[in-house]
């Protein structure tokens, strides 16, 4: 893409999403498929000060050391994505895939090893965020292979990604700031609240979010974002929900699924398609089969499915739950190498009552 709004782009994740500073050290990792983005991001972090550190890997060098990894290979981390983890001060991850099902025939097992590798420099950086020493932002850049997932041709999907970050506004930080102020008022609403269910098709779930902590999702870390969420109850789930929004996990595509949960464990399950894929990462560990996030999507340029859930959890009027890796940020003490978000469609016929109010009904929120 050669177009002003990536200039837009590049701006907002700067000074918006990262707000760099003179000195801060960013890394951005992506491959060389979001050449563009990278290099406008380049250009504003070396004006807005900061130390820019390019991190540009190959598509398909994931899946090599997958395939033929032993299982140390696997658990090895590079000491400079240590080094990194301990001394950048933002970290900026630009998604892209020439092929989104390089990892479909993939073992789980083989995944989970290298998902529990990342975990201790994963917690580096989580505590060094809470100390304010660290930031990061994620966001994806059109590929012909994105765009083929969502149905879309390379044009529609690229049209998609920059109307849903408000990047056809002169001036998209201002559209942030009145989504993250819209939606503070639903997290301050929601603080002291205890009981949540959610009634659909095929649907009526309960949950607890007693003394948890919603979080604002307004731009800054997934960018585009447009959500509140929360870690509910771990042991607080009881009922069945369906989920009508296609889902995408490593390249595998499952649709329809079904859960029962009781005690907060998932103890029956089913898919429509996928249904073996999604039997075997419920048995990953032992957090797979409890929740890790409960959300809103309040985004209201994304009104249709992608098979990409950095846009489909933000879709307005649904909500979305995880299974597996809580957020501790939010009261959160699920553990596991699985976040497998879900979307539940609530705008043709539903309703979430928290406690006694009806809080969203039909795909509109009603407070």
């Amino acid at each position: 893409m050669q177009d002003i709004r990536i200039a837009r782009w590049a701006h907002t994740l700067v000074h918006y999403c990262l707000y760099l500073k003179p000195g801060d050290i960013l890394t951005i990792n992506t491959s060389p498929l979001a050449a563009p983005l990278v290099e406008a991001v380049y250009g504003e972090a070396l004006r807005a000060g900061a130390h820019p550190i390019p991190v540009i890997g190959l598509d398909h060098l994931d899946e090599i050391l997958l395939k033929e990894g032993s299982d140390e290979q696997l658990s090895w981390i590079s000491p400079v994505s240590q080094m990194l983890a301990e001394r950048a001060t933002a970290q900026l991850t630009i998604n892209t895939a020439s092929n989104t099902r390089a990892l479909s025939n993939i073992d789980p097992a083989r995944l989970a090893i290298r998902q529990r590798a990342a975990r201790a420099f994963m917690q580096t950086r989580r505590q060094r965020e809470q100390a304010g020493e660290f930031r990061w932002c994620l966001t994806l850049y059109p590929t012909s292979a994105l765009a083929q997932d969502a149905s879309m041709s390379l044009r529609e999907f690229e049209e998609f990604v920059l109307a849903t970050c408000f990047l056809n506004d002169a001036d998209p930080i201002v559209r942030w700031k009145e989504l993250s102020e819209q939606q503070q008022r639903l997290v301050d609403w929601l603080a002291g609240h205890e009981k949540v269910r959610v009634i659909g098709e095929d649907t009526d779930l309960t949950l607890s979010i007693k003394d948890r902590i919603f979080i604002n999702s307004d731009g800054k870390r997934n960018f585009p974002s447009g959500e509140v969420f929360t870690s509910p109850v771990e042991d607080s789930a009881n009922g069945k929900i369906r989920f009508s929004v296609p889902s995408s996990l490593n390249g595998r595509g499952v649709e329809d699924i079904r859960l029962v949960f009781r005690e907060g464990k998932v103890v029956e399950a089913s898919a429509g398609q996928g249904e073996d894929y999604l039997l075997r990462m419920l048995d990953l560990d032992q957090g797979a089969r409890f929740l890790g996030e409960f959300a809103f999507g309040n985004n209201p340029g994304i009104t249709r499915g992608t098979r990409n859930i950095l846009f489909d959890e933000k879709m307005g009027g649904t909500v979305h739950l995880a299974l597996g890796a809580s957020y501790p940020e939010t009261g959160g003490r699920n553990q596991s190498a699985l976040h497998w978000d879900m979307v539940c469609d609530l705008r043709q016929s539903g309703e979430v009552w928290v406690d006694d109010t009806l809080f969203l009904k039909d795909g509109k929120i009603l407070i």
